[in-house]
């Protein structure tokens, strides 16, 4: 459907991806769906939860990017899909899905969607929000503690371990594909306000 623009909102942990999409929303209601990667996590059922905790989230191969391309070209197509769930308390995908409908809008949000050459060819605006790798590990340390019942031991571990080093090997150079490079996230207000306009000038062409 030429009428649907697909935005890709990427960038490290804790960048500010999450406040962007949110600034998307409050301003354009049900004429956006959002799908994140990280709902696309693959399943491991069959591993224990200390088996779980072990495994490298932040790797490309971690993710089910093939299903999600797939849910994607379907949302383009005007298809309803069910978008699986994932639960970081559990390490694991959970039996639930989300119901996503086609809207005019669709955010495609995550820290490894640019890595796929594939993933990017389905997107009009690549959006990729720099933050500096200090103010990322706090927020990121105050999520996961707070939301996410990790200890603060847990979380420094898995930063220094596989977090930041894949940052570095596959979140930062993925950047390149962006078009817009926005510092700070949703905190840019010129930025932000120049995706807005995009997007709004978007619907008011495909009325």
């Amino acid at each position: 459907m030429s009428d649907i623009m697909v935005i890709g909102i990427a960038g490290g942990t804790g960048s500010g991806k999450t406040t962007l999409t949110r600034k998307l929303i409050e301003s354009f209601g049900a004429d956006v769906s959002i799908i994140h990667h990280d709902n696309y996590y693959k399943a491991h059922h069959n591993m224990s939860f200390e088996e779980r905790a072990r495994l490298n989230y932040d790797h490309p191969l971690a993710f089910d990017t093939e299903q999600l391309i797939r849910d994607l070209r379907r949302l383009k197509r005007g298809q309803t899909i069910q978008s699986p769930v994932y639960d970081y308390t559990i390490h694991d995908r959970t039996d639930k899905t989300v119901t996503i409908k086609p809207t005019r809008v669709i955010v495609v949000e995550g820290i490894l969607i640019y890595e796929s050459r594939e993933l990017c060819r389905e997107m009009d605006i690549k959006i990729y929000v720099d933050t500096d790798a200090d103010v990322r590990i706090l927020r990121r340390i105050m999520r996961d503690v707070r939301d996410r019942g990790r200890s603060l031991e847990s979380v420094i571990d898995q930063y220094l371990t596989t977090v930041k080093p894949m940052h570095e090997q596959f979140v930062e150079p993925s950047k390149r594909r962006a078009d817009v490079i926005i510092p700070e996230g949703g905190q840019n207000k010129v930025a932000l306000e120049m995706v807005i306009e995009r997007v709004r000038a978007h619907l008011a062409q495909n009325q």
